[in-house]
């Protein structure tokens, strides 16, 4: 089934107005709006939101989209979107370009379309990252497969985020290490230890859906020996590990930098990924000041993965 889409740019004066019209006097099945503001204010978040200018096309003020079935007349709904712009602007308000344009789209159920685009992933000589529902036949006899089916909860080992954490674990692990995976969303990093030769690994994580998809695929795996904690990053946790990964927004990661030494053992290594480039420099400041250093820094694209060390 098709959506006929159609794109309106309009001010911010009748982005109310304009919504009730169109879902309740034309009956559009949904609207969707991209706002000039929200990219404007983006970075007062105190979250890791960046804002790269020249990588977003920002409207001048709001872009507006309506759906509708396919079936609707488009000279029909475009005159009538007229009208009503040219009503609000007699009252004194500002429309904004009232450019329109219509386009159409195919509805889908994007629950389960993105499947089609996640294939197995070589990750590397010794590791492949297989869907559960593709079949794979390693090219070596002594490459170690992760069977996986993320649901909702994030790590596929398609971000670079992901591939970046999993390099660096394959560089630390040269020997049995216990391992603790904060916020380990689909479980990838916590399960990639345990074929890496991890001799212990906990994964921890705040949300359920993780929780859950971590138990799925470790399942899919035939592992049974990863602890698993529903808490936030290291709160409550007891004990000391020889690694410790977070693949997690630099916010987050600043939250956990002050619990890091107390949980990790002499001579222990720490991986983060999930830092922007731009944000670097603060979280090596954050590390310097409680005594830890970057020893091997990993970059792709403009994401940064990190091995940290005490120092000397």
């Amino acid at each position: 089934m098709k959506l006929l889409r159609i794109e309106m740019q309009i001010s911010h004066e009748i982005e109310d107005a304009m919504v009730y019209f169109l879902e309740n006097d034309l009956h559009a099945l949904g609207t969707e709006m991209i706002r000039r503001s929200d990219f404007e204010t983006a970075e007062d978040r105190h979250d890791s939101t960046l804002v790269v200018w020249e990588d977003v096309d920002v409207p001048e003020d709001i872009k507006l989209f309506a759906y509708f079935s396919s079936e609707e007349h488009v000279p029909e709904l475009t005159e009538k979107i007229q009208a009503k712009f040219k009503e609000l602007a007699s009252y004194g308000l500002q429309v904004g370009e009232g450019q329109l344009t219509h386009d159409y789209i195919k509805d889908e159920d994007w629950n389960t379309v993105w499947k089609k685009y996640y294939h197995p992933i070589q990750f590397s000589r010794y590791l492949a990252i297989v869907p559960e529902w593709e079949n794979y036949t390693p090219a070596f006899s002594d490459q170690q497969v992760i069977k996986l089916d993320p649901g909702l909860a994030f790590g596929t080992g398609n971000h670079e985020t992901t591939k970046l954490a999993m390099l660096c674990l394959e560089r630390v692990m040269t020997k049995p290490k216990s391992v603790v995976d904060v916020g380990t969303g689909s479980g990838i990093l916590a399960i990639a230890s345990k074929k890496f030769g991890a001799s212990s690994v906990l994964a921890t994580d705040i949300t359920d859906e993780s929780i859950n998809a971590t138990h799925e695929n470790m399942a899919l795996n035939q592992i049974e020996d990863i602890e698993i904690q529903k808490t936030s990053l290291l709160s409550g946790i007891s004990g000391k590990f020889d690694v410790i990964i977070a693949n997690i927004l630099a916010e987050i990661l600043l939250e956990l930098i002050p619990q890091l030494d107390e949980h990790l053992n002499e001579g222990g290594q720490i991986i983060f990924s999930g830092i922007d480039y731009l944000q670097l420099p603060k979280i090596e400041q954050a590390l310097d000041q409680i005594g830890m250093q970057v020893s091997l820094k990993l970059q792709e694209k403009r994401w940064i993965g990190l091995i940290i060390t005490r120092k000397p």
